[in-house]
């Protein structure tokens, strides 16, 4: 006797292996570690005032460090990339004239940037025609704000006007004499007779 095992439909594997609801006891639901609970605002701002510590903490060691390690940082830094970050080296201050002489005999002199005039004539031109725009762009803005305070008076003036038509009593009609009302004749009746002369 063969018999075959036919392989488990989709329903019968998601049954077995993932249960489709998950009921919890309040007895369970109380000791539940995974809840989704939020802590306390209180637990909340400890954590945060924590987490504000350590970062200024973070930031005054290193704020040392540099003050007290930043000339040999600054230095390995330039000689380990110095096309790129020569620039951070630190500058030494010579603090008497024979200690300038002697690093100017050990430093190699730098290049001086060299100045061409006809550039310096064209920045120098092109600074003046900024300066003519901005002194142009100050006289229009002036004169637009000067504008705009007669514009803000007219205004002013205007409201005042329409509040003073609003709060004075409109003007009294001229006073017509009451009519008196006319009443209707009672209708005659029919019973009585008009006398005959």
């Amino acid at each position: 006797m063969t018999s075959t095992l036919s392989p488990p439909t989709q329903a019968e594997f998601f049954e077995d292996h993932f249960p489709t609801a998950v009921k919890l006891s309040p007895a369970d639901a109380k000791n539940n570690r995974f809840s989704s609970k939020r802590p306390s605002l209180g637990k909340r701002a400890l954590s945060a005032f924590v987490r504000f510590l350590i970062t200024l903490g973070i930031g005054i060691g290193g704020t040392l460090a540099w003050q007290s390690y930043g000339d040999e940082a600054r230095q390995i830094i330039a000689t380990a990339y110095p096309e790129q970050l020569g620039w951070v080296a630190p500058q030494a201050a010579p603090s008497s004239p024979g200690a300038q002489n002697a690093s100017a005999a050990v430093a190699s002199p730098a290049p001086a940037p060299s100045i061409d005039p006809q550039e310096l004539n064209k920045m120098s031109l092109g600074l003046a025609s900024v300066r003519q725009d901005v002194d142009r762009l100050a006289a229009q803005l002036a004169s637009g704000q000067q504008q705009m305070a007669g514009d803000i008076a007219k205004l002013q003036a205007s409201e005042q006007d329409i509040l003073n038509k609003i709060s004075a009593p409109p003007p009294q009609p001229a006073a017509v004499p009451a009519r008196k009302p006319v009443l209707p004749t009672p209708p005659r009746q029919p019973s009585q007779a008009p006398p005959v002369h």
